[in-house]
């Protein structure tokens, strides 16, 4: 069975986690180093993160389509930055069918490169655009160091690769899908978000600008939940992705591309579980409500009812759109199971017993308050979506009064130094790549984003160098995953 007690977030947030993504039994450990398993309770919340997430992105024109995982290594030498950028974490295969490959073919790290090479064979005039394609996939990046979810060797995903006839389409595009992952976020993930853009130390290798989300954990560090990038025509040119234009003249195209990964599901855990384990969202927990029925054993008439009146609740829930599950497993007590249930996070857990079949009653335990009450049984069913969607608006607004207790301001270099020991710093910065550097350096902190929306640095000076501000607003600084 699984570990009941876990590390407190005060005493070590790092080995909570650690821990719960196991006793949760979200992941398990693979043979290969930095790879995991997702186990299915971790497979079924990637699943419902998926479904929403395509569901947006369709209704954004977008279509699905597949490419290969195997990328010709030349293909990334192309483009010089992107290259750059992934050469440390390319994994390639030299040998194949007992031979050696006249050209080694890289796993892909991220797909622009082979994508580049197909639109250009795909597009040749304007009214073959824009081409608004996504993939869901997994990528492999050979990381030194790391953690399930947040840092793994390989981890799932999606990427969507979209070509325009012009730099303000490809930018709306960027916008665009930067504002669905900041609402499937905050409307199904009850994670609030900064929306901002990175600085040029922080850029996707290869891209013009980076637009991205911020989430503050519960240990106060960032993480970065979701990316969207406008490329240019970077690698338009590097791949030759031109077509004849309105006037019959020969243009480049210019692409975006945007991922969000399993990485979300770490900040689900961060942003939301406490030390008694998860603390599921409850428009993507695999279970929305668990029911647990009282039996003894010793009477058996008193069992059936109970199990009756469970296996009714559960079927009136299943219509009402609920996701449901009636805990029927033998050799637990009912202890155990409330505790498990409560360790992976079920916003819901509904307790039947003999007694509460005679009362017409059931007991519900709310994963986020930890308060029980009795209700009846009639109309309970009925009240279930109501009820998690107050769950989710609860949850939400604890993350989202969380994260903003825990943002300062400082107006010198020596209050960003104190301050982001503690939470995250809005402070002014010229924009230096060097001083970025230098700051990361002594306090392990780093340029998040420029947030779209925020306090203004006009007629500021930054922090750390004393040189006018470089961007029109403060930007934030944290310490991040």
């Amino acid at each position: 069975m699984a570990k009941q007690g876990l590390t407190p977030q005060a005493d070590d947030f790092s080995a909570w986690y650690n821990e719960i993504v196991y006793a949760a039994d979200l992941v398990d450990h693979s043979p290969v180093r930095g790879s995991f398993v997702i186990r299915p309770y971790g497979y079924a919340l990637w699943e419902h993160i998926q479904r929403n997430l395509d569901d947006m992105f369709k209704a954004t024109g977008h279509e699905n389509l597949y490419f290969p995982m195997l990328i010709p290594v030349s293909f990334f030498e192309r483009e010089a930055q992107h290259v750059e950028g992934f050469s440390p974490e390319l994994a390639v295969v030299t040998h194949a069918g007992g031979r050696e490959l006249e050209e080694p073919l890289a796993i892909r790290p991220t797909s622009e490169t082979i994508i580049g090479e197909l639109y250009a064979k795909w597009i040749q005039s304007y009214r073959d655009l824009p081409l608004l394609y996504n993939q869901w996939a997994n990528v492999m990046r050979w990381e030194l160091r790391t953690r399930p979810f947040l840092r793994t060797t390989e981890f799932l995903w999606q990427e969507g690769h979209t070509a325009h006839a012009n730099a303000d389409e490809a930018v709306e595009e960027m916008e665009r899908m930067l504002e669905v992952y900041a609402t499937f976020a905050e409307t199904f993930a009850a994670v609030p978000v900064v929306r901002g853009e990175k600085s040029a130390a922080e850029r996707f290798a290869g891209a013009e600008r980076t637009l991205t989300i911020e989430a503050m954990m519960r240990d106060r560090k960032a993480l970065q939940s979701g990316t969207s990038h406008y490329l240019g025509q970077n690698f338009a040119k590097a791949f030759n992705i031109s077509f004849n234009d309105e006037n019959n003249e020969q243009a480049f195209v210019h692409t975006t591309s945007w991922g969000f990964s399993t990485r979300f599901i770490g900040a689900i855990i961060m942003s939301h579980g406490d030390d008694a384990g998860l603390i599921l969202p409850p428009r993507l927990a695999p279970h929305q409500v668990v029911i647990v029925p009282i039996v003894r054993g010793k009477d058996a008439d008193a069992d059936t009812r109970v199990m009756d009146t469970a296996n009714q609740l559960a079927s009136d829930m299943t219509d009402a759109g609920v996701r449901v599950k009636v805990d029927t497993r033998d050799g637990m007590s009912p202890g155990w199971k409330f505790n498990e249930w409560e360790r992976k996070g079920v916003p819901l857990r509904l307790e039947i017993g003999p007694k509460d079949v005679e009362a017409g009653q059931a007991v519900l335990a709310d994963r986020l308050s930890r308060e029980k009450e009795s209700l009846p049984l009639d109309g309970l069913a009925a009240s279930m979506p109501n009820r998690l969607d107050r769950f989710h608006e609860r949850l939400f607004e604890r993350a989202r009064d969380f994260r903003d207790a825990n943002i300062q301001h400082a107006e010198t270099y020596e209050e960003l130094k104190e301050k982001v020991e503690h939470g995250w710093v809005y402070a002014t910065h010229c924009g230096d790549p060097e001083s970025e550097e230098a700051i990361q350096q002594e306090t392990k902190a780093t340029v998040r984003c420029i947030p779209l929306d925020g306090p203004s640095a006009d007629g500021t000076v930054c922090v750390h160098t004393g040189k006018p501000s470089g961007y029109p607003r403060k930007v934030l600084f944290a310490k991040a995953y």
